[in-house]
C-alpha cells in the first residue's frame, strides 16, 4: 500500500498524540477524557489527539466522532483496514506536528511519563523516543505470564538483531516528524511488530534513541492474541535478519566462494595447486571488495575507489595467507591429494577467513563511510537512557 501524502507542517502545533483503536467501545471514551484532561491541565506544548480507528466494527468509530465533536483538540481518523502499524503510519504521515507519538488506549502507561519522552525530540537532542519496562528505574504491574514472554522477545532481538533499546513493545513512543517521514516508507510491517521493525530500522540508520523508563500496568482485560502474535514477530525477526548487513555479506560470499572454487579447479591444471589459489583468490576479491563496497557497506561513486581495492588487497593477503597454509599443511599430510580434495579444503580455509574479511572491510576498508542502502543517515547510532519518569 502506498503512503499517504504527508502534510504541511504547522509551526503552532508540537506534539500529535496518536491513540490506535480497534473495537475499544468500552473504554475509549473514559481514555481520551482522561488524556484531554492531563494535556489540558499539565502539558506545556501545543498538542492534538487523534484516535486513529482501524476497521472497528462497534460502535468506536462512533463514540470518536462524537469525541473530535465535543472535545477542542481531538481529532478522528477512520481506516477500513486493520494493523494498528497502519493506523500508526496514516495518521504520523498526515500529521502537521513537529513530533508524532502514540500511546495504548489502556493507557496502561503513566502519563507523567510524556514530557520526558517527547522534549528531548522537541530540543534536537534525539530523534525517536521509545518507553521501557525493563530498563532500571522502571515500575511494572504485570501478569506472570505476559513478563518472561517480553523479556525473552527482547533478548531475542538482541541476539539476532543485535537490538540496543531494552523494549521494543511498548506502547508508548515518539519520533520527530521528519525522522518518522523517511523511516515509515521502508516499514513493511502493518501490524504489532511495526514498533519493533521501526527501531531496527533507525537504529540501523544511526539514529539517536531515547528510553524513558515507565510505571506501567498490565490491562487484564488486553486481546491480543499471544500466538499468532508471537508468530508474525519472529517472521519479521527473521525477514529483518535477512536484510542485515551481515546477511548480505554472507550472500556475497557464498556467491565469492563459489567463483573461487571453480576458478581454482579451472587454473589448477595448468599453473598448479599454490598459483592456481593466488589467481582465483585475487580475482574473486576484486570482485568481493566491489560489490560488498555497494551492496553491503552503501558506499557508492568513485570516489576512494582506488583506496578501497588497495585496502582490500591486504584483506587478500590475508585470506591468501591462510589459504596457502592449509594447502601446505595438505601437502605435508597427504603426498598427493586429489583435485577435489584440494578443492575442499581450500573453501574450507576461505570460509574460514571469512570472519577476518568482515572485519577488515568493516573496521578498515569502509570505516567511517559505511551507510545504510537508500539512506542519508549517520552511521553512529545512540540509545540514551533518561531517569525514570514521576
Amino acid at each position: 500500500m502506498s503512503a499517504p501524502l504527508p502534510a504541511p507542517y504547522d509551526e503552532r502545533l508540537d506534539v500529535d498524540v496518536v491513540v490506535p483503536v480497534l473495537d475499544e467501545e468500552a473504554t475509549l471514551e473514559l481514555s481520551v477524557r482522561q488524556l484531554h484532561r492531563f494535556l489540558s491541565d499539565t502539558f506545556p506544548f501545543a498538542w492534538r489527539i487523534v484516535v486513529a480507528d482501524n476497521g472497528s466494527a462497534d460502535r468506536t468509530p462512533a463514540i470518536a466522532a462524537r469525541l473530535a465533536e465535543r472535545l477542542p483538540g481531538v481529532e478522528h481518523v477512520r481506516l477500513e483496514r486493520r494493523g494498528r502499524g497502519l493506523a500508526l503510519r496514516e495518521a504520523w504521515m498526515r500529521s502537521p506536528a513537529r513530533v508524532v507519538c502514540y500511546m495504548d488506549v489502556d493507557l496502561s502507561t503513566d502519563l507523567r511519563a510524556l514530557l520526558p519522552l517527547v522534549a528531548p525530540l522537541l530540543s534536537g537532542h534525539s530523534d525517536l523516543a521509545v518507553g521501557t519496562r525493563l530498563a532500571g528505574g522502571a515500575r511494572v504491574v504485570r501478569g506472570p505470564r505476559r513478563e518472561p514472554i517480553s523479556r525473552a522477545y527482547n533478548r531475542l532481538l538482541h541476539v539476532a538483531l543485535r537490538a540496543r533499546f531494552s523494549d521494543a513493545q511498548c506502547g508508548f513512543k515518539a519520533v520527530r516528524a521528519d525522522i518518522a517521514r523517511a523511516l515509515l516508507p521502508e516499514v513493511r510491517d502493518e501490524g504489532w511488530f511495526f514498533d519493533t521493525e521501526l527501531l531496527v530500522l533507525a537504529q540501523r540508520r544511526g539514529l539517536r534513541i531515547h528510553e524513558v523508563p515507565v510505571d506501567w500496568v498490565d490491562d487484564p482485560d488486553s486481546r491480543v492474541a499471544i500466538v499468532p502474535t508471537a508468530l508474525a514477530d519472529l517472521r519479521g525477526v527473521a525477514r529483518l535478519v535477512a536484510t542485515s548487513r551481515v546477511a548480505r555479506f554472507l550472500a556475497v560470499g557464498t556467491a565469492s566462494t563459489l567463483a573461487y572454487a571453480l576458478l581454482f579447479v579451472a587454473a589448477r591444471g595448468p599453473l598448479g595447486a599454490a598459483a592456481a589459489n593466488a589467481l582465483a583468490l585475487a580475482l574473486t576479491a576484486i570482485a568481493n571488495t566491489a560489490v560488498n563496497r555497494r551492496l553491503t557497506f552503501g558506499v557508492g561513486g568513485r570516489g576512494g575507489l582506488a583506496r578501497d581495492h588497495l585496502l582490500g588487497a591486504l584483506v587478500y593477503v590475508l585470506t591468501l595467507g591462510l589459504t596457502t597454509l592449509a594447502l601446505g599443511v595438505l601437502h605435508g599430510l597427504v603426498a598427493r591429494p586429489s583435485g577435489a580434495f584440494e578443492t575442499a579444503v581450500l573453501v574450507l580455509a576461505s570460509a574460514a577467513a571469512t570472519a577476518t574479511r568482515y572485519v577488515g572491510l568493516r573496521d578498515v576498508v569502509f570505516a567511517g563511510r559505511s551507510q545504510p542502502p537508500r539512506s542519508s543517515f549517520s552511521e553512529s547510532s545512540q540509545v540514551r537512557r533518561a531517569p525514570s519518569a514521576r
